[in-house]
């Protein structure tokens, strides 16, 4: 049985980050309204949708390193799933109120003061950028986190969109250009949402993850010579790094115990080396049960 490292991901980059798009959200906010731009607003909501994000990672990540206890055996592990999916749900409301605001303007554009959103446009570019490259680095090792990270990318993109969206208003006064990009940035807000979604409710419903081949693992433990069958296989993440395994295995001869360990700690390696991390397996001989792979 093997533990895993769980990364620790640096706070005070985290903090510096929520600051930063605390900064930006509520002048975007204030911009917002005083310029009466929608495409503002979106993107502070979409800035608002990376503080809860950055905040969630965070004390989903000082949860997750809390030790294991009797009560919890797994640990708190899950914090960060359960916090990944409450995020992207939060973003997807979001969305959708963004989308059905920006349906109304689209259809009754309003002037509005474009220099409040080329400058606001070009703070969140700035900051959101200084933000990229503070969480980077942990971003490789956290779903949250990356989560976070992607947030912050697109919003270097939707900041530029907003930009541009400011300079065709004050030069060429097509206010409909607002409403327009509100519209794409809270659509891109909902597709990252809800593929953030997906990935963190496979792992809570405990589906087989992706990046394991049963059948590949199944052909590796039974070519073991004295090995003569595995079935009543089960795998399931604990949460986007940890891989459980488990399944019964029936040896061909009615082999000692001290023998039996020897060949199970050598297949425990071999599975360690395809991704899992943590590995049950249970010696059976001639013993009557389901030689199913998969309980039905």
């Amino acid at each position: 049985m093997s533990g895993h490292h769980h990364h620790h991901v640096s706070g005070r980059n985290l903090f510096i980050t929520v600051i930063l798009n605390i900064i930006i959200t509520l002048s975007q906010i204030v911009g917002g309204v005083f310029s009466g731009s929608l495409a503002l607003l979106s993107d502070a909501m979409h800035n608002f949708s990376d503080v809860l994000a950055l905040l969630i990672a965070y004390v989903a990540n000082r949860l997750a390193e809390k030790p294991r206890t009797k009560e919890y055996t797994f640990g708190l592990k899950r914090a960060e799933i359960l916090a990944a999916l409450f995020n992207s749900l939060i973003l997807v409301g979001i969305g959708i109120f963004l989308i059905v605001e920006a349906a109304h303007k689209l259809f009754h554009p309003e002037p509005i003061e474009s220099s409040w959103v080329i400058w606001l446009g070009i703070l969140s570019i700035v900051l959101n950028t200084a933000s990229v490259l503070l969480i980077k680095e942990d971003s490789h090792e956290n779903i949250n986190i990356k989560a976070a990270y992607l947030h912050l990318l697109t919003d270097v993109m939707t900041s530029v969109a907003v930009v541009i969206g400011g300079i065709l208003m004050a030069f060429w006064k097509v206010y409909w250009v607002d409403p327009l990009i509100s519209i794409l940035i809270a659509l891109y807000l909902m597709k990252s949402a809800v593929s953030l979604a997906k990935e963190s409710a496979t792992i809570l419903m405990q589906f087989a993850p992706q990046s394991v081949d049963i059948d590949k693992i199944v052909h590796l433990i039974e070519s073991e010579p004295e090995i003569d069958n595995v079935h009543h296989i089960h795998i399931w993440q604990l949460d986007d790094k940890n891989v459980f395994f488990e399944a019964h295995v029936d040896f061909k001869d009615d082999l000692p115990l001290s023998k039996c360990m020897k060949i199970l700690d050598k297949l425990e390696e071999k599975l360690q080396k395809s991704g899992i991390s943590h590995v049950t397996l249970q010696c059976e001989y001639q013993r009557n049960d389901s030689k199913e792979k998969v309980i039905p």
